[in-house]
C-alpha cells in the first residue's frame, strides 16, 4: 500500500437548552429526525411524485412519437443498418489499402443509427485510417464495431505494438462527453512499453450508437465493458489485462470490478480523477434529479453545470478538446447527470467491496470530481495492493495537464511492476 502526495479551527462554545419529553417521546423524536429516516422520507416522496406523474409521461411520449411519425422524412432522417462487427486489418508490409471483414452476429435485433451517429462514426473511423504512424511510432491502429447484448453498436479501436511479444493488455475507458480517440498519444506510449491497448466509446459517445452524451443507464456501460472484456480475454488468453479509466470511465470500471467473475481476471486498474464523488452545483438537483430524469431524460440543463469549471491548465489541450466534434460541449442531459449521481452513490456505499489491485490518481484542485472521494476509496477498499497519488495544483484531465509526462511515467511504473 502506498500513499503519496505530489508537490508541483478556532474553538467555539455552544449553549444547549433542555427539552423535557415524557413517555419515550425523546427517543421517537430522535428516530424521526435521523438521517436514515429523512432519506427514507425523501425516497417515499419521490416515488409518490413519480407515480402521480406517470400519466403525464405517457402523454408526452405519445406526443413525441406522433411528431416523429409525421415529420419522419423531413426532420428525423434515419439510416437503417443491420448490426454487425466490422474489423479492419492493416497490411503491415506497407502496401496501400487494407482488408475489411464484416461479420453479422446471429440473433441480434436490427439497429437504427441516426444521421448524427453516422457522422460521428464516420469521423472516428477516418481518424483511425488516417493514422499511419508517420511520427515514427511503432504502433498499428485498427478499429472494430462491437455489438452489445441490447443490439447497440459501439465503436472500439486498438493500438498494437509492432513487436509480437506483448507484455500485457490495457483497456481504456474515457470520461463523460469525450471518446477513446483522445487517448491516442497515451496508447502509443503504452505500446512502446509492450502493452496492447483497446479503447471503447461507451453508449452515446464518440462513434457509438445513441444520442450524443445521452446515457439512458450507466449500468448499460458497465455491462458493455464486461462483455468487451470477455472478448479481449478470449482473444488474448495468456496475457495479463489492466483497465485504465478516467472520471466517469473510472466509476464504470470500479462497478464492473465488483463482479467477482471480472475482478478475478483483471490484474489491476488505474483510475485518473475517478467519479467516486461528485457534487451538483446546488443540493436541490439531487432531490429533483430522479423526477426530471423520469419526465425529461434528454433535456439539457445548463444550471446543473458548474460554470467555468477548468479541466486543464494547458490552453492548447483545452482548444484541442473543445474544438473536437466528437467531444460533446453542450449542457449535461438530465438522465445522464442522474445516472452519474446514481453510480457515485452506489460506489460510496460499496467501496469495501473493491478487491482488485489499483492505483488512483487525482489533482488536488480538481473541481469536477472530488479528490477526497479518491482518498475514501483508498482508505475503505479491501484491496491488499493499492496506491494513491495526489498532485498539488493539478486539475481534472491529468493526462492533458502540462505535467502529463509525470502522470504517464507513474502509470507505466505501476504497470511495469505488475507484469
Amino acid at each position: 500500500m502506498a500513499v503519496e502526495t505530489m508537490s508541483m479551527g478556532s474553538d467555539s462554545s455552544s449553549s444547549s437548552s433542555t427539552l423535557i419529553l415524557t413517555s419515550g417521546a425523546s427517543g421517537r423524536v430522535r428516530v424521526l429526525f435521523s438521517m436514515r429516516e429523512l432519506k427514507r422520507l425523501v425516497t417515499f416522496i419521490q416515488s409518490l411524485i413519480l407515480f402521480l406523474l406517470l400519466p403525464f409521461r405517457v402523454v408526452v411520449w405519445r406526443r413525441r412519437t406522433t411528431v416523429v411519425i409525421r415529420d419522419d422524412k423531413q426532420q428525423e432522417r434515419k439510416v437503417w443498418s443491420p448490426p454487425q462487427i466490422v474489423v479492419r486489418k492493416r497490411n503491415i508490409g506497407g502496401e496501400s489499402g487494407g482488408a475489411s471483414v464484416s461479420v453479422s452476429p446471429p440473433s441480434v435485433p436490427a439497429a437504427v443509427v441516426d444521421e448524427e451517429v453516422a457522422v460521428r462514426r464516420e469521423l472516428a473511423i477516418r481518424r483511425v485510417l488516417e493514422d499511419e504512424g508517420g511520427d515514427g511510432s511503432s504502433s498499428v491502429r485498427d478499429f472494430s464495431l462491437f455489438t452489445t447484448k441490447r443490439g447497440d453498436t459501439l465503436f472500439t479501436q486498438s493500438w498494437s505494438p509492432l513487436s509480437p511479444n506483448h507484455r500485457g493488455l490495457v483497456v481504456l475507458l474515457h470520461g463523460l462527453n469525450e471518446h477513446s480517440g483522445r487517448y491516442n498519444d497515451f496508447a502509443k506510449k503504452l505500446n512502446a512499453n509492450g502493452f496492447k491497448v483497446y479503447g471503447i466509446d461507451w453508449i452515446g459517445h464518440g462513434g457509438s450508437d445513441g444520442l450524443h452524451a445521452y446515457v439512458p443507464s450507466l449500468d448499460y456501460a458497465v455491462a458493455d465493458l464486461k462483455s468487451f472484456l470477455d472478448k479481449v480475454f478470449a482473444e488474448n488468453p495468456e496475457l495479463p489485462c489492466f483497465c485504465i479509466g478516467h472520471s466517469t470511465g473510472g466509476a464504470i470500471i470500479l462497478k464492473a470490478m465488483m463482479d467477482p467473475k471480472i475482478e478475478s481476471r483483471v490484474s489491476g486498474i488505474v483510475l485518473t480523477s475517478p467519479a467516486v464523488g461528485v457534487q451538483p452545483s446546488h443540493p436541490i438537483f439531487t432531490v429533483l434529479a430522479p423526477i426530471m430524469a423520469f419526465l425529461l431524460p434528454r433535456f439539457q440543463i445548463s444550471a446543473a453545470n458548474k460554470k467555468g469549471m477548468p479541466v486543464s491548465r494547458d490552453p492548447a489541450a483545452l482548444v484541442a478538446k473543445y474544438s473536437d466534434p466528437l467531444v460533446f460541449t453542450g449542457s449535461i442531459r438530465v438522465k445522464t447527470g442522474y445516472e452519474i449521481l446514481r453510480i457515485t452513490a452506489h460506489l460510496q456505499q460499496n467501496l469495501n467491496k473493491v478487491k482488485v489491485p489499483f492505483l488512483v490518481m487525482h489533482g488536488t484542485d480538481d473541481t469536477v470530481t472530488d479528490p477526497k472521494a479518491s482518498k475514501k476509496l483508498y482508505e475503505e477498499a479491501s484491496s491488499s495492493d493499492k496506491s494513491i497519488k495526489l498532485y498539488d495544483g493539478l486539475l481534472h484531465d491529468l493526462l492533458f495537464e502540462p505535467e502529463r509526462e509525470i502522470i504517464v511515467g507513474a502509470i507505466l511504473d505501476w504497470l511495469n511492476q505488475r507484469v
